[in-house]
């Protein structure tokens, strides 16, 4: 019979990273290999883009200024759209019309967590961005999403329309900047591990042992 270890997984990420769904994607295979761990995920905020206005920006617009053009961006998405389809993901990036602030998807995800609808919501966003090209800074899309994710419509409709948890995000995107990181995704296991980027499912296997083993490495 297993016996179930409860483990703590902060993942740092930004819904409109594309590696950040193929990390997802992978930590989930990984997992999958040790059914003895109990993961008690929590999803934490960064922002690719905290200076993009709060309306969002056209697709062609945000590539040519990040990747000089869409050309180019497609040279670099062709590794994550080759990524993806290795563990299930067909990315559509030419369906987005828009390239969307997070901050309020960022806020949404952070009160899914506290009903404990975290991981649906997330899933829900990657699925809507990469898939569907929905504008993730869309209220009403948005609103939708969260709907689909088991969030009461009403409760969930006030919340957007404010600025409920928007200074606590910010606070978090800060704080994850501060200790180094700057890219996503990053995955912080037990406040003591961190696995930056969206690594294999056997790259993980090592900190699990670690963390099982409470830091030391088990002899071989």
């Amino acid at each position: 019979m297993l016996s179930f270890r409860p483990v703590r997984i902060d993942i740092v990420l930004d819904v409109i990273c594309p590696w950040c769904f193929i990390g997802k994607r992978r930590l989930e295979r990984a997992l999958a290999l040790r059914p003895e761990i109990a993961p008690e995920i929590s999803w934490r905020p960064f922002q690719l883009n905290p200076d993009m206005p709060a309306d969002g920006m056209a697709r062609r617009d945000y590539l040519a200024s990040k990747f000089g053009g869409s050309q180019h961006a497609q040279r670099v998405y062709q590794s994550a759209s080759e990524a993806g389809a290795a563990v299930g993901i067909l990315f559509a990036f030419e369906r987005a019309e828009r390239t969307p602030n997070t901050q309020d998807a960022h806020r949404l995800v952070r009160r899914a967590e506290r009903a404990g609808r975290a991981g649906p919501m997330v899933e829900a966003m990657f699925r809507a961005y990469f898939l569907e090209g929905v504008d993730l800074g869309d209220p009403a899309r948005l609103l939708d999403l969260a709907v689909d994710a088991g969030l009461g419509r009403a409760e969930t409709r006030r919340f957007l329309s404010g600025e409920d948890g928007l200074s606590d995000m910010l606070a978090e995107d800060r704080a994850a900047r501060r200790i180094g990181i700057n890219a996503v995704p990053c995955f912080i296991f037990e406040e003591r591990y961190a696995i930056s980027g969206a690594q294999e499912p056997e790259f993980f296997l090592p900190v699990f042992d670690l963390v099982q083993n409470g830091g030391e490495v088990a002899a071989s």
